[in-house]
This record gives structure tokens, sequence and C-alpha cells, in this order.
């Protein structure tokens, strides 16, 4: 992303999309590890202080990070995948088995909500990674299938947890279901949770790894220097991401700010800035942009998409904040809680 931000925009763009992909997948990192925090206290129903639980998370966390190639990271993945899936269908079979029956029979397709909490359910962003990819015109495959399938999966998720267990369902889901289901849940989701921390961390990584050594040998062979360097940037960005998890109470807060700040111009205002910049350089000018009316609208619109899902998550996400002070709800730093 760095390197499209100094086509577009030169050295200063560079420098703020690379630093916003390292503080957004830091901050992703750690609610990864939140999750697993979650997991592991169901699991043991809460028979340690979740401080614990969160060191126990990171550290395979920080570990399966570890190698240098995403090619091997690769390869976990499709477990993760797969058991983010069977978690998700055991969960819905659970709500289902386990209803809360006053509200599944009088549910609301649509129901009465405020901005605020109705748009920061839609801070949630994705990477696309081609810089290791063997073939990477095969990126936007990779994206059209992961975008259709997820967006399907997730849509049908939310919609039968929301019928079974209703508009006040917790986050995660899965802590609503029953503790039998809600165990057997999130015991199938934890490999996925690591996995995705452990990808994040890595991303992070590695964009510095390669700013440090992109004209040296130590980037693509096995030195000392190199690997020592590697596993330094590893063990900083895990340990970033643990401080802000346990340290800092309104962390998941935080993880708005940044996907507002910088994940809805990556997922949407920069994709339209790319085609525009395509066709204005390689295409003609503005006379490509007038030949191509619709295509130019589009980008336009997404432009427009990123600058308002960045303002609005910001001032949902801060008011959240305030909401959560007001109310009592934070909680110390370092707490057990």
């Amino acid at each position: 992303m760095g390197d499209a931000g100094y086509i577009l925009f030169g050295p200063v763009g560079r420098e703020v999309l690379s630093f916003g992909t390292v503080v957004f997948a830091i901050f992703a990192t750690g609610g990864q590890i939140l999750a697993g925090q979650i997991a592991l206290s169901v699991l043991s129903s809460g028979k340690l202080c979740l401080m614990l639980y969160t060191g126990i998370f990171a550290i395979p966390t920080l570990l399966f990070a570890l190698p240098r190639t995403l090619d091997q990271l690769s390869w976990l993945s499709i477990p993760s995948v797969i058991c983010i899936i069977v978690a998700g269908i055991v969960g819905m079979v659970g709500a289902g088995l386990h209803p809360i029956n006053a509200w599944a029979d009088q549910f609301s397709v649509v129901v009465k909500t405020d901005f605020v909490s109705a748009f920061i359910s839609i801070t949630n962003p994705f990477f696309i990674l081609i810089s290791e990819m063997s073939r990477p015109q095969d990126a936007m495959k990779a994206a059209y299938a992961l975008q259709i399938f997820a967006t399907t999966f997730y849509a049908v998720f939310a919609a039968v947890t929301y019928i079974y267990l209703g508009p006040d369902v917790s986050s995660p889901s899965f802590t609503s279901l029953p503790p039998k289901w809600s165990k057997a849940a999130y015991g199938i989701a934890i490999p996925n949770f690591l996995i995705a921390g452990s990808l994040y961390s890595h991303t992070a990584a590695k964009l510095l790894f390669i700013r440090l050594f992109r004209r040296s040998r130590h980037l693509h062979e096995h030195t000392l220097v190199g690997w020592g360097v590697w596993i330094s940037l590893i063990f900083l960005m895990n340990a970033a991401a643990f401080v802000l998890a346990i340290g800092v109470p309104i962390f998941n807060y935080l993880i708005g700010i940044a996907a507002s700040l910088f994940a809805s111009w990556y997922t949407y205002g920069i994709a339209g800035a790319f085609w525009l910049y395509d066709a204005w350089v390689y295409d003609g000018g503005s006379g490509a942009w007038k030949r191509r009316w619709a295509m130019c609208g589009l980008s336009w619109l997404t432009l427009a998409a990123g600058a308002f899902i960045c303002v609005a998550g910001m001032y949902v996400t801060v008011k959240q904040i305030v909401n959560a002070y007001d109310s009592g709800e934070v909680s110390e730093p370092f707490s057990c809680g």
C-alpha cells in the first residue's frame, strides 16, 4: 500500500499509507488476541485472570508469525478458514436449538436504531496482500472469492443469530449461546483467531523489514542480521498489540478509530483513486474519463464513500468512547475484569 501511495501522492503518500498499514495491522493483531482471550476464558469457565488468557494466546500468535514468507503461513490459512466456517455453523445450530423464545416469535426485519449504533458495525476492513503471490494477476480472483463468500456467509450467520438470539446478542455472538454450545463454537474457532493475528503481525513486520532491507541481500538470504531483525520486528509488533490489548481499556474502540482513519481508504477510497489515476496517466487524461463515464462516476463515488466512512466512523467511535466513560463501562488498565 505504501508503494501505491508513492505512485499516487509521492513520498508523503508512501509514508502515510505505510504508517496506516502498520498501525492498523498492530491493532488488528490486538483484536485477534482479545478474541482468543475471550475464547480461552469461555472454555475454562473464567477460572483465570483475563490478562493471563491474553498472554497465553499472545505467545502462539507470535510464534506462528515468525516464518518470513507467506507461503508457509498461507497453508495454515486453509484449516483456519475451515475452523471459522464450522464454528459459525455450530453457532447457528446452537442458536436454532436454543432460541430466545420471547424474541424468536416477534423479530422484525427493520429495527429502529440510531446513527451511531448502526454505523459502528461497518468499520471492519480487509487487506489484499499480493506482493508474495506467485501470480499477482490472480489477486482480483482471490478478492472476488473472498468477498462473495465472506459477505454471504457472515450475512447468513448474522441473520440467523439475530433471529434466534435477539437484538441484544453479545459480540462475539458465540458468547450468547448456551455454555456447551458456546464452548464448542469457541473451541473450533480458536485456530482462526490465532492464524489471523499472526498474519496481521506478520504484515506489519514485513512492511518494515522490506523498507529496511529493500536493496540488501538480507531480504532474500538467510543471514544472521536478517533473521535477527526479523525476529525483533515480529516481537515488537506482537508486544505492541499485547500491551494495547491489556493496557488500554478502550482498545476495542481504538480499533474502530484505526479502521475509520486508514481501512476506510484502503478498502474504498483509494480503489477509486487507482482507477482515476490509471485512466488519466495511461489512457488519455480527461478524455478517458469522459469516454468511460460510468467507471469514472463509480470511482468518484468510491472516493466519496471512503471519505464518508472515515469521517462518520471517527464520529461514532469517539461518541461511543464518551458514552462508555459516562456510563462507567471502562475498566482500569491491566485489570483482570
